[in-house]
């Protein structure tokens, strides 16, 4: 879609290909004046890979312009690779298993930035930040681009006239750094893990008392999270040590789901940058751990009048059409396994009595369903 704004980034890739909405061309066009106004040197493009983690490259601000205009190519050897990093699929083969010729001898795909999405990171006041998604160079979308995914799963719920609003749960622990190994025997895929210590004891679960220890990760966390317009509703302490939970304002799902990648990523850089190691990994290897979950709120309303499409109309206790919604999620609860616990470590969660779904099932106002 072609803008009247000028030429400046209405000519280029997304124009070709009818990719952005008149909005984003001039939100694009806004970007290039606010990179100006707020002295940035640095913009960061990142796309969300099939394990959830933020790949890309970092360009000067000089490279902007043409990054909005024609995208960025990206290694496309990037969606091969297991949650350790390895490429693990043929990529020198004719098909790497994606269709003859796709992502074939690590060719190029294009990072195009998502204008929606800017952000001035408030830990790193000189660099921009822009998400971006990812396409083939003749405009064909990457299939398993999770953005692109999530888009077209929204555009099937809005054709029926419905919006996916979701709240977010989000626990991690926060370690006091002791030491980082760097040495040669420290390289490799992953890597040694770094050595900690705990910031708080556990298991007086949301005691003021234990907030109060650890109240300056807290503040860290919030602060920036706020700099940058994240809808951070609550800030409390978990059950286990070191542990921590931060919860969201509902938001729909393609903001809540960019919301989730970047909060994770500023609560690792800042921490990281202020002498903490932060992991939202499942069950870190320490004694007396406790493990992490997240809680996904989910709810349909109508998309115009903005009603909540599960608040039932009778004294059952849920719509219909929740109860339809939830027995989809019945149906697919295996094979949704591999995007909600994609590692062996999340798998030692579920266990009966812990909090975990450690069976397919519902109820209502449950913590073990």
């Amino acid at each position: 879609m072609k803008s009247s704004i000028g030429d400046d980034v209405t000519t280029g890739f997304a124009s070709q290909h009818g990719l952005w909405s008149e909005t984003q061309f001039q939100t694009a066009q806004k970007i290039l004046a606010e990179a100006e106004a707020q002295n940035l040197e640095v913009v960061r493009l990142s796309f969300v890979d099939q394990h959830g983690i933020l790949r890309g490259k970092t360009i000067t601000k000089s490279a902007l312009q043409s990054a909005l205009k024609s995208g960025i190519t990206m290694t496309s050897s990037m969606l091969l690779k297991d949650t350790s990093h390895k490429t693990v699929f043929p990529l020198w083969q004719e098909d790497s298993g994606f269709g003859a010729g796709n992502l074939t001898g690590a060719s190029d795909i294009l990072m195009l930035p998502d204008p929606d999405t800017f952000r001035v990171l408030p830990w790193s006041p000189h660099s921009g930040w822009i998400l971006c998604d990812l396409y083939f160079p003749d405009g064909r979308a990457v299939p398993f681009s999770t953005r692109d995914i999530l888009k077209q799963s929204v555009a099937k719920l809005s054709a029926r006239g419905y919006r996916f609003i979701a709240g977010l749960e989000v626990e991690f622990h926060v370690f006091r750094l002791t030491d980082q190994p760097m040495g040669y025997e420290d390289a490799g895929q992953p890597g040694t893990p770094p050595n900690v210590k705990l910031l708080s004891h556990g298991y007086q679960y949301l005691t003021e008392d234990r907030y109060d220890q650890i109240e300056d990760v807290f503040d860290l966390i919030r602060r920036n999270a706020e700099q940058i317009g994240l809808p951070v509703r609550s800030l409390e302490v978990e059950f286990g040590p070191s542990q921590c939970e931060v919860t969201f304002d509902p938001a729909e799902a393609l903001e809540q789901a960019d919301n989730m990648v970047l909060f994770r990523s500023l609560v690792k850089q800042v921490c990281r940058r202020a002498g903490y190691h932060a992991t939202f990994m499942c069950r870190p290897r320490f004694e007396q751990s406790m493990a992490s979950g997240w809680h996904l709120h989910q709810s349909l309303v109508d998309a115009e009048s903005g009603e909540n499409l599960f608040m039932p109309q009778t004294e059952q206790p849920i719509s219909n059409l929740g109860l339809q919604w939830i027995a989809g999620l019945l149906a697919h609860a295996k094979e949704s396994c591999l995007f909600s616990t994609p590692t062996i470590n999340g798998y030692k969660r579920y266990r009966p009595f812990a909090l975990a779904p450690d069976r397919i099932q519902w109820g209502q106002d449950n913590r073990g369903a």
